[in-house]
Parts: C-alpha cells; structure tokens; sequence
C-alpha cells in the first residue's frame, strides 16, 4: 500500500488554521470598511501565496517520488 504523508491535511489544516485567523482578527480588532478590505485582500494574497508553494511543494515532492519508483521498476526489469 502507498504510504500517507499527509499532505493533503496539512493544506487543510493551513486553510482552516487562515480562516480562523481572519475570523479572529475581525473579532478584536474592529477597523474601518477600507482599512479591512485592504488586510483581508493582504491577508488572501499572503494565504494564496503560501497554498502555492505548498502546492508546488506537494508537486515536486511526487515528481521526485515518481522517478525514484521508475528508476527501482527499471532496475527489476533489466536481466540477470
């Protein structure tokens, strides 16, 4: 069986770990209308820009496991 690195839920945990954030600097920190669009858009680039590069991340990381199981799988082929 493919081991589980987890992967997947620590993006999930970065989304829910953002969301909540937000949510609670909206709570303490009341501002103005355009002062908190301009801290949310900040704070959606910042979080965007983060979920790419784990993303990149994740992507490296199974190109990387692909060409080591390629290279095992020639390496069973070839004759004794």
């Amino acid at each position: 069986m493919a081991r589980d690195d987890g992967g997947g839920s620590v993006v999930a945990a970065f989304l829910i770990g953002a969301i909540t954030g937000a949510a609670v600097a909206l709570l303490i920190a009341p501002a103005t209308g355009e002062e908190m669009r301009r801290m949310l858009g900040q704070k959606a680039r910042e979080g965007a820009d983060k979920a790419s590069e784990k993303g990149r991340d994740l992507y490296d990381r199974g190109r990387e496991a692909y060409s080591r199981t390629r290279t095992r799988d020639s390496k069973l082929k070839e004759p004794v």
